[in-house]
């Protein structure tokens, strides 16, 4: 039986409907009825419950994005930092593995050499380096609280879009936004995302940290571009003069945009799509909302 916290959210919606497709048997975990916060009940529910591996989706994300978190930190840090340490004393204690979806905004730019960072690279975009987001921050301590943790993948989203109109959709967030940043980055389709995430288990490739994003990276303007190919949406994009007008007039708090590289989840085994040509794939799949 899997355990999957946090399944109301964007992505653990994502990964109801995967694990419903292929048949296997998972437990959505409602907060409401199961306070998840508390390791000892955990524990318990899960050695009641024969949980084989446990799904943590949960996490505090700012609605309509990240600037939210600067006004709710204590949730945010609650969410992010906190929680994942407590579901790790209950698995531990259940003698349960478990998955941790963390983020890939814990990066800005690109290696040196300008290629992607990869798992061994020290986060960039944290509180140590006091040049981020709150919401940044927040998960980049979760990450440390995971550090030395045994049988725990922790997979790192990044920017997800796939081809459903939606407010947390990357796509629909261009298409909407009256003036876009050009920025370059890495972004993951979310069900590739979480196709990739559970194959991790499945596959019983080494626990670890996994960056899960389409091999490659796009800019906003190529994005925009295909966009328009598509014709889901032809309005004439408007873009910032440069990331200095961004933050003076639209944003309240920094932006991660960074280039990741996928290379270790490819050579476990585990492959998504090449990141522009699964863009074209959402656009030409496009459902309205």
């Amino acid at each position: 039986m899997i355990f999957l916290l946090g399944g109301s959210g964007y992505v653990g919606q994502a990964f109801q409907q995967h694990l419903s497709r292929k048949g296997v048997a998972f437990r959505n975990v409602r907060r409401a009825e199961l306070d998840y916060a508390n390791p000892t009940l955990l524990a318990n529910a899960l050695r009641e419950g024969r949980a084989s591996f446990v799904i943590n989706a949960a996490g505090y994300t700012g609605k309509p994005n990240v600037d939210a978190c600067e006004l709710h930190k204590a949730e945010c840090l609650q969410g992010n930092a906190v929680l994942p340490g407590l579901i790790a004393q209950a698995c531990e204690q259940a003698g349960v593995p478990w998955g941790h979806v963390s983020s890939g905004c814990i990066f800005t730019g690109a290696r040196a050499d300008g290629t992607g960072f990869t798992e061994d690279d020290a986060p960039n975009f944290t509180f140590r380096q006091n040049n981020c987001s709150f919401y940044s921050g927040s998960k980049a301590l979760g990450e440390e609280v995971l550090a030395g943790h045994p049988d725990v993948f922790t997979w790192r989203l990044r920017i997800p879009f796939d081809h459903i109109d939606s407010p947390r959709n990357y796509l629909t967030k261009l298409m909407r936004y009256s003036r876009l940043l050009e920025a370059a980055n890495s972004i993951s389709h979310l069900h590739e995302f979480v196709g990739a995430c559970f194959a991790c288990w499945e596959k019983r490739i080494p626990f670890g940290i996994y960056n899960v994003t389409n091999p490659g990276h796009v800019t906003t303007r190529e994005v925009v571009g295909l966009i328009r190919e598509s014709g889901v949406c032809t309005k004439s994009f408007e873009f910032f003069t440069d990331e200095a007008e961004f933050m003076r007039t639209a944003a309240k708090t920094p932006r991660s945009n960074c280039l990741m590289s996928s290379a270790k989840l490819a050579a476990a085994g585990i492959q998504l799509t090449e990141v522009h040509d699964a863009v074209r794939r959402s656009l030409r799949d496009w459902q309205t909302a």
